[in-house]
């Protein structure tokens, strides 16, 4: 019996290196790949005869958490394992109650994510440990994550934010340099200058406080 998977993320970069890792494996089959939830959505009218999602979170247009809401309304016998590169808590608490039925982050190794998506298959709730972690955490302290805290006054210049956005998407500076025809030292310039400007110490929290402060 064929598993078969789609594959949603904005990155085909990643969308290739999730795809390599399913290949060593000959019982799973990538039906399609999409760019963001909008096109997966498009993609399911033609063909929903799919076992598994593989889904990204952070996507333009609609995002993982907000198509997954929609998958499983109207496909709920399709399983949806969220595949991404952050483990921060509102994300975690944000997929489950969407309905994912996993979480593992990006940099799972192929074994560990083949026997994510059979045991998700079977009935289970596959994570990556450190998530599994942080959900039990929730579930003793549960936080709500519509604060209004006061949004504060960053100004970044337009080059900042792009590279901050590439930085979002998991892309190393030899990347991002590369895809904005400029050297691995402004790269590091433009990031140094984020930490500064954002007061943080850490690209985690650079991206983190660019979101709640709509930057990115």
């Amino acid at each position: 019996m064929m598993i078969k998977i789609a594959i949603v993320d904005d990155n085909t970069f990643l969308q290739k290196a999730v795809q390599d890792k399913l290949s060593f494996f000959d019982d799973i089959e990538v039906k399609f790949k999409a760019n963001e939830g909008e096109d997966l959505l498009h993609k399911l009218e033609k063909n929903h005869n799919l076992d598994l999602i593989l889904m990204d979170i952070e996507m333009p247009r609609l995002n993982g958490i907000d198509a997954t809401v929609q998958v499983k309304s109207k496909y709920p016998q399709i399983k949806i394992i969220m595949l991404t590169v952050f483990d921060n808590d509102e994300n975690i608490f944000k997929s489950i109650k969407a309905g994912a039925d996993g979480y593992f982050l990006k940099e799972v190794n192929p074994q560990d994510l083949y026997n994510g998506i059979i045991e998700t298959l079977n009935g289970g709730a596959a994570m990556t440990p450190s998530i599994a972690l942080k959900t039990l955490k929730l579930l003793r302290e549960p936080v709500t994550f519509d604060s209004n805290e006061p949004v504060e006054n960053i100004q970044l210049t337009n080059r900042e934010v792009e590279v901050l956005e590439q930085l979002s998407k998991g892309l190393k500076y030899n990347a991002i340099a590369d895809n904005l025809f400029l050297s691995v030292g402004t790269i590091r310039k433009h990031v140094e200058n984020i930490y500064t400007k954002l007061q943080v110490h850490n690209k985690l929290e650079a991206i983190q406080k660019a979101k709640n402060n709509k930057i990115i």
